[in-house]
């Protein structure tokens, strides 16, 4: 099993809830085809760098996830199919970025329970 981490940008057209919908439905996909969730985040909605089809922010999400290479093209085919992903990433994380992501995970962890 690998460790990958996502992340992809919804349309900023979307209600909180129907954002947090998207994000459960992609989640959902990844636990129905064997991949065990280890982090997400939903970062909220924020500017970016450049207009994507003619908007200025969306809504950004981080998924860490681990499970076999076959899941890549099953979770990015189903970033294809809805249109209210603008932008996804998807990359194998190699053992420093696995270190970096659990050292970040447990300082986010510290903050949250200050």
């Amino acid at each position: 099993m690998n460790q990958y981490e996502t992340v992809f940008i919804l349309t900023p057209v979307l209600s909180d809830e129907q954002m947090k919908e998207t994000v459960a439905k992609f989640r959902n996909l990844l636990t129905d085809n064997g991949a065990e969730i280890l982090n997400e985040e939903i970062w909220g909605l924020k500017k970016m760098a450049y207009a994507i089809e003619k908007k200025s922010t969306g809504f950004y999400c981080l998924v860490e996830f681990k499970g076999e290479p076959s899941i890549v093209n099953t979770l990015e085919t189903g970033f294809r199919r809805d249109e209210k992903v603008i932008r996804y990433m998807t990359v194998r994380l190699d053992k420093y970025a696995v270190q970096y992501a659990e050292k970040r995970r447990s300082k986010l962890g510290k903050k949250e329970e200050a």
